[in-house]
């Protein structure tokens, strides 16, 4: 019998469906995380309303991850794509979303996600729901500081470009 807080726990964990697709889950479920960041940032909280907002989505993921891993009887199993979801939060963080940078992150954010590469690959290996959250918001962060980059030199390229 599966306990309630796994049931409540579960559609979250698969994206509200978008993890059950049986081709790239993780793509699709990240598909639901540039709309929720810009749903954050459009919803009339103070900039440290915004951060608590997505500081306790970011921790409740470790629960949630932890509990969609249960109940599918995996360790990590592709289904559950709430850690992909919460990772935007970390590609968002030093710029602003526009329709070019929401593009640009998802794809960066994909890149890392997919590849894993160095330190990445050794977070993911930690126990349970912390190793499902911690790899993706790794990759997030990342994707983040080249999405940064990227923003930077295409102001220097074209000032303005970024507004």
């Amino acid at each position: 019998m599966i306990a309630l807080w796994d049931r409540i726990a579960y559609w979250p964990a698969v994206g509200f469906g978008l993890g059950l697709v049986p081709k790239a889950p993780g793509t699709f479920g990240s598909l639901l995380g540039p709309p929720l960041v810009w749903a954050v940032i459009h919803s009339g909280l103070s900039i440290w309303g915004q951060i608590l907002v997505a500081v306790i989505l970011i921790l409740l993921g470790v629960p949630i991850c932890a509990s969609g891993a249960r109940t599918l009887k995996q360790e990590d199993p592709g289904a559950v794509v709430y850690d992909e979801v919460m990772a935007f939060f970390l590609v968002f963080i030093w710029v602003s979303l526009t329709w070019w940078t929401a593009i640009l992150g998802f794809a960066l954010f994909r890149l890392f996600d997919i590849w894993k590469p160095w330190p990445i690959k050794r977070v993911e290996k930690w126990p349970g729901g912390w190793g499902i959250m911690a790899d993706d918001l790794l990759a997030g962060l990342i994707a983040g500081v080249y999405l940064k980059f990227a923003v930077l030199g295409i102001e220097i390229l074209i000032p303005g470009a970024n507004g």
